[in-house]
């Protein structure tokens, strides 16, 4: 059976290879090129992915992107279609779910939305479902840095604390629209804020994110 991140794999590779290396991304300072040899490095080399989050792999991880977006184009895109290795954590199956369904929606978005024709995307119920329960069980940790009180609003009425705290601004959309907000693509999310116009104004800009 496919698994939403085996569905957001191959969706994420048909959209650089559709943007080409030098297309735009939502990623800060990133082309489509540098997008998909991040993707390739977390997956193939855990020794240096490290550095996305300890600054002491940092220099690493800096080798290992350059190597990356190094290689021809078309072979990052078909090391994204293949996956990691069959040794690799990132190969089972429940890991591969949890680790990547939500990163490559997200990445896929990136692309899909830095290109001028973009148009929203309707995710279906179930992966809408997945994707507000990871976001329940995330919404403290992405909204950690926020500087105003955050509460995370489904349109069924479900709602997610992300940041306690005062004035407190409302963000309601889909899943899927709320899980790219919390991921710092705050200017690329349908939603809708309400709460003091000053509080929005920050949360708007506000390093939001893992």
């Amino acid at each position: 059976m496919s698994t939403h991140a085996k569905r957001e794999r191959l969706l994420l590779a048909d959209l650089l290879e559709a943007a080409g290396p030098e297309a735009p991304t939502l990623c800060t300072g990133w082309r489509c090129r540098d997008l998909a040899a991040h993707v390739v490095v977390r997956e193939r080399r855990p020794d240096a992915a490290g550095g996305l989050l300890l600054s002491v792999l940092k220099g690493r991880l800096d080798a290992a992107m350059a190597e990356y977006t190094a290689k021809p184009y078309e072979e990052l895109i078909q090391l994204i279609r293949t996956g990691p290795p069959r040794m690799s954590l990132y190969a089972l199956k429940q890991i591969d779910e949890a680790a990547n369904a939500v990163e490559f929606y997200v990445h896929a978005e990136d692309v899909r939305r830095a290109q001028p024709d973009w148009s929203p995307r309707e995710l279906d119920r179930v992966f809408s479902d997945a994707l507000w329960s990871r976001l329940e069980k995330m919404a403290r940790l992405t909204g950690r840095r926020s500087p105003v009180g955050l509460v995370l609003r489904r349109p069924n009425g479900q709602t997610a604390v992300a940041h306690k705290g005062a004035p407190v601004v409302t963000v309601t959309g889909e899943p899927g629209e709320l899980t790219l907000f919390c991921f710092g693509r705050q200017a690329a999310a349908a939603v809708t804020l309400d709460g003091e116009k000053e509080a929005v104004a920050k949360l708007t800009v506000a390093e939001l994110g893992l």
